[in-house]
């Protein structure tokens, strides 16, 4: 299905209005049918606002998840101009599902490495969903120490529900390959910013998320565990999800409050499929103003500024 469970009211309501609509076009389009049309689109904005105002962790979740919504190769394609992609790591293969290459945003040449998760049944297989296995980590490591190497800024673009666990990938060394990137953009000379656009899942989503700015777009995630995983472990129940997410307090917008998150990219009414290019729009204003800003930086200040940024995370007072 293209729309979600809370959706339904909305979609009923547009195919309602595509009905008319198409009556209207096949006779004569009378003043009752077009003042109907009008009474039920402005019910369906108000339907949506309604709806959208209030969502629930979970619910956020799964529209970060949404079947429509933009995946990093389309984001790439419209915000990055000259992309020119690299493949493989130098030591196993090429993963598809992770995407780096060198292009401009706007006349800033820029390295960008993205999770892609693919849009129908056979790119999903071929991008497996867009869980990296370690050789797509060390593809992204290849690329984060040319881009360091020729004072390149790093972009990274996280969509994943996290890495893949397959036995293969944990014979080839999965968490290494995820610790070894961690190690590296803690001290990566050249400015890093992260964009989740969709899901960000655990430390798969972590191995290319470390950086000097941390962007998410209004109805994306970031967590530690799925909250499927939450629910599974300490409810040993899967269908404590939504629980689950509300407990562990995954949309941007609350780790916006716990100082996570330092911009927020708002969305259409009704998410980032709605009206793809005006997101796009905001997604390359964010990204130069940042860029702008990190490369006026002394590389000793913004290597400092990276890691006092980590280490806050999770301090705490006693009283």
């Amino acid at each position: 299905m293209d729309f979600l469970d809370f959706e339904k009211p909305i979609i009923e309501l547009e195919r309602r209005i595509d009905e008319l609509r198409l009556s209207a076009s096949n006779e004569h389009a009378s003043v009752e049918i077009d003042e109907e049309i009008q009474r039920l689109e402005m019910k369906c904005k108000e339907l949506t606002k309604k709806i959208f105002t209030d969502l629930s962790e979970w619910q956020v979740a799964q529209l970060a998840r949404h079947p429509l919504r933009p995946k990093s190769q389309e984001i790439i394609n419209v915000i990055v101009n000259d992309f020119q992609e690299l493949h493989g790591d130098r030591m196993y293969s090429d993963d598809a599902s992770i995407i780096g290459g060198l292009g401009k945003l706007g006349n800033i040449s820029v390295m960008v490495i993205a999770q892609e998760k693919g849009t129908n049944t056979k790119e999903k297989m071929f991008r497996n969903f867009g869980m990296p296995r370690p050789e797509g980590y060390r593809k992204a490591l290849r690329l984060m120490k040319l881009a360091e190497k020729f004072s390149i800024p790093l972009i990274t673009i996280i969509d994943t529900p996290g890495a893949f666990p397959g036995i293969g990938a944990e014979e080839r060394g999965q968490s290494e390959a995820i610790a070894r990137n961690l190690f590296t953009l803690a001290s990566l000379k050249t400015p890093v910013i992260n964009l989740v656009t969709g899901e960000g899942g655990s430390g798969g989503a972590l191995a290319i998320g470390m950086g000097d700015v941390l962007i998410m777009l209004e109805y994306s995630i970031y967590s530690v565990i799925s909250p499927e995983a939450c629910s599974t472990i300490l409810w040993r129940n899967p269908d404590e999800t939504e629980a689950a997410a509300k407990a562990m307090g995954i949309s941007s917008k609350r780790l916006n409050k716990l100082g996570l998150v330092d911009s927020i990219i708002e969305e259409p009414l009704g998410g980032f499929h709605k009206n793809p290019q005006d997101t796009f729009q905001r997604i390359i204003k964010t990204l130069e103003e940042y860029l702008y800003n990190l490369q006026n930086k002394n590389i000793d200040d913004l290597l400092y500024e990276r890691r006092k940024r980590y280490k806050a995370i999770g301090e705490f007072n006693e009283i």
